[in-house]
């Protein structure tokens, strides 16, 4: 697991050749800082990086660069802390719908309050 304390001690001192950027494993601009190392502007910018990850909190910086290796991680806490949960918009918005769609029907008498608590509990189950 990579830790921001070394990836900030990398910026501040080597980063003018993009190591700390090797480090994290954005080697397409470590690439580019090595290209460039020769200018004052991959020693501005890797201070300036530096300063924002020691700024980063912990669970920001471990989601953005430690995710694959918590995902393996063999305890489950560590793993149900750090996932991302993907809701889709539609899907939630659908959702909104089928229960305005409901509530009109339960209002109109078209259904009686049970099937209306039924089907409200299946939508709300499903999200």
């Amino acid at each position: 697991m990579k830790n921001k304390f070394v990836a900030a001690l990398l910026a501040f001192f080597l980063g003018w050749f993009g190591v700390h950027k090797f480090y994290l494993g954005e080697t397409g601009l470590g690439f580019l800082y090595l290209l460039l190392f020769w200018t004052a502007i991959p020693r501005i910018v890797s201070f300036i990086e530096g300063i924002i990850l020691l700024c980063t909190s912990d669970r920001v910086f471990d989601a953005k660069y430690n995710y694959h290796a918590l995902q393996s991680s063999p305890q489950p806490a560590i793993r149900q802390t750090y996932q991302q949960p993907v809701v889709r918009q539609e899907s939630v918005k659908e959702k909104a719908s089928a229960l305005g769609d409901l509530k009109r029907l339960y209002e109109e008498d078209i259904i009686t309050a049970e099937e209306y608590e039924e089907k409200r509990r299946k939508i709300f189950d499903s999200i």
